[in-house]
């Protein structure tokens, strides 16, 4: 366990978080029993609109949330989000290179429900690495674990409110950038419309 690292478990994550994957795998693990941190990419995706810098939120059922340990925090259906999100990643990159190319086999995961944030973004996860062509093995902690080398403790990383925390920042092609410029370390779905099989080698 000394040399394992842990990790959060992100929706859709940030082009970061799959730079880190690589980096330090084999040796992760993704957190399943930590509480609920507010706020933060474990519900939340940033994609490139029109507009600028648009965040779609997974919107989770009401109740004691802070206090409820990963995986138990179930998904809230009381308004359709999943048509909201798909119209917003249609809007925002239907005009993409590789929105097509993708579509379909992510589709599914706008129609079908989950009862469970940590299984939702689990299988959209394993989906990403897939489409990555990155052979990374996902497997979650047993128990919440106190005493981990800071160095090793990854599960505080990538918060949407501090910039400090992008890894990758390289510029590449985006559909609106030349009305807003680069954004750097948006959703990976930003990478992989715009980049399509390019975006390993970015990684």
């Amino acid at each position: 366990m000394q040399n394992t690292a842990i990790l959060p478990l992100f929706y859709l994550p940030p082009v970061g978080y799959f730079s880190l994957l690589q980096k330090l795998s084999p040796d992760i693990l993704i957190e399943k029993y930590e509480h609920l941190v507010k706020q933060t990419y474990r519900n939340r995706a940033s994609i490139y609109s029109p507009n600028g810098k648009l965040d779609i939120t997974v919107p989770l059922v009401k109740g004691a949330k802070t206090h409820t340990i990963m995986k138990d925090i179930r998904i809230s259906y009381d308004f359709n989000w999943q048509r909201l999100h798909w119209l917003s990643l249609e809007s925002c990159y239907r005009s993409s290179a590789y929105f097509e190319f993708y579509e379909d086999e992510l589709a599914p995961f706008y129609n079908q429900k989950f009862e469970f944030l940590f299984d939702y973004n689990t299988q959209i996860l394993e989906w990403l690495l897939k489409k990555l062509k990155l052979n990374i093995e996902l497997n979650s902690t047993a128990e919440y674990l106190d005493d981990i080398e800071k160095d090793l403790d990854y599960r505080g990383m990538m918060n949407p409110k501090k910039t400090e925390d992008i890894v990758n920042n390289k510029p590449y092609f985006q559909v609106f950038e030349d009305r807003h410029q680069f954004l750097p370390n948006l959703s990976i779905v930003d990478l992989l419309f715009n980049q399509g099989p390019q975006a390993k080698l970015y990684l």
